[in-house]
């Protein structure tokens, strides 16, 4: 780790690719742990609306990985975290959302903002020389800076010299091989990092099998974001308890909404419904997180002392935020992609039930009485029930009608995912705070 890096900034890379399905995961798995290895002090950032993704990146990096969007998170904050990572890492790697291109704003949008070159990542399985046209067309398209290619699931080193000479003027910063055993994905994207028996050893598989150009990577600039001061957060949630489901049904849950919690003044309390914890006796409010509730329905079903206690605190009044998968655990059942239906705690009237095409995706807003409240859906679920909707999120895409929020009592419940940092005062409301 040199003096430079420490006081001048962080190299820093976008991985992006020309679609899903390209290994950016992987390769920035990859390189961040290697990065580590060699005594870097690395950060991770995620491009767009995700959680399974930086829990993974989490785990190679070492350091929590925070979201960057231009829309939900904000140009302002999202130039604070690349500030303050500038100023404590050597490396800052922020994998892309899709495609380069795709999206509104795009993974591309956010590398000129903050000029943070690009380095594309190329499924060479199936090519050799036409990749070259493809890192080129990836950089001239827009245009953005590219810093260099990463060409992944490369049969042979004669495979990668084909790869690096059609290339051109663009340098090829490493290759990965094709990999015997990559990472495991479902419905939602990634498995969780728990559920894969051996992470630690196949991210250092991964790290082994990068050959990575050390000199490129060196030229590359250092990044240095010139940032507004964070804003100072009212103590709305002072003395309030915050009780959060937390294990592998409820794990949606980004550290910028814990952090702003914190900010405000809250403590939160940690529990498991799935170890059949109920909710902690001296809670203030409830947050239900999203997560996949479906993929446990029979612990769930059976777990009576996580259904009284979430029946007694909504019966007392406390307030309870459930977004989407927590949201399907409060309503009366869930039925499987297998057909069973299984009884959840039964505060959202309505029967919850999978499929397998895609319900809900995209960027939206949830109007408030404190202004707007940003955030995304993403679910291959739906909700039959007879409740009448409080209100509607709105789609950024089209303006259109987007998630039902619903209000049972203290319960507000959608299948919405807010980023709590877009307006704090309208989370403290939810939570209970009477002067927001």
């Amino acid at each position: 780790m040199s003096d430079e890096s420490r006081d001048s900034g962080a190299r820093a890379v976008l991985v992006a690719a020309m679609a899903s399905g390209q290994g950016k995961t992987s390769v920035t798995a990859a390189l961040a742990r290697k990065l580590v290895r060699r005594g870097q002090r690395v950060r991770v950032f995620k491009c767009g609306p995700d959680f399974i993704d930086p829990m993974l990146l989490e785990r190679a990096s070492g350091a929590p990985v925070h979201t960057l969007d231009l829309w939900m998170v904000g140009v302002d904050e999202c130039r604070r975290r690349l500030h303050d990572a500038a100023r404590e890492a050597d490396a800052i790697l922020v994998e892309g959302v899709m495609g380069l291109y795709d999206g509104s704003p795009s993974a591309a949008d956010l590398s000129r903002e903050f000029g943070i070159p690009v380095l594309a990542v190329i499924d060479a399985s199936a090519m050799a020389q036409t990749a070259g046209a493809v890192a080129r067309g990836l950089r001239d398209y827009g245009p953005v800076d590219m810093a260099g290619v990463l060409a992944n699931r490369i049969a042979s080193e004669g495979h990668a010299k084909m790869v690096a000479s059609s290339l051109r003027d663009i340098p090829l910063l490493g290759w990965l091989a094709r990999q015997d055993t990559p990472l495991p994905e479902r419905h939602l994207g990634l498995v969780l990092p728990g559920e894969v028996d051996g992470l630690e050893a196949l991210l250092d598989k991964l790290a082994d099998g990068l050959h990575f150009d050390e000199d490129a990577w060196q030229a590359l600039p250092l990044l240095s974001q010139s940032a507004p001061a964070w804003e100072d957060v009212p103590p709305l949630l002072a003395g309030r308890t915050i009780a959060i489901a937390r294990d592998a049904a409820f794990c949606f849950l980004y550290p910028a909404n814990l952090d702003l919690l914190q900010k405000m003044g809250a403590h939160l309390a940690y529990f498991s419904p799935l170890k059949d914890e109920a909710v902690p006796p001296d809670a203030d409010a409830v947050f239900l997180p999203g997560g996949y509730p479906e993929l446990h329905c029979a612990t769930l079903a059976g777990a009576a002392h996580w259904q009284d206690g979430i029946r007694a605190a909504h019966a007392k009044g406390l307030p309870i935020v459930a977004e989407c998968g927590g949201m399907m655990a409060v309503a009366d059942a869930i039925t499987d992609k297998e057909g069973q239906r299984w009884p959840m705690a039964g505060l959202l009237p309505g029967e919850v039930k999978m499929q397998a095409r895609l319900a809900g995706l995209g960027a939206q807003a949830m109007q408030t009485p404190q202004g707007p409240l940003r955030g995304h859906t993403f679910h291959y679920s739906r909700l039959e029930t007879g409740a009448t909707p409080l209100s509607h999120t709105v789609k950024t895409s089209t303006g259109g009608e987007g998630e039902a929020v619903f209000r049972i009592g203290s319960l507000s419940a959608s299948y919405f995912h807010a980023y709590f940092p877009s307006n704090p005062l309208a989370v403290a409301a939810l939570f209970g705070a009477s002067a927001a």
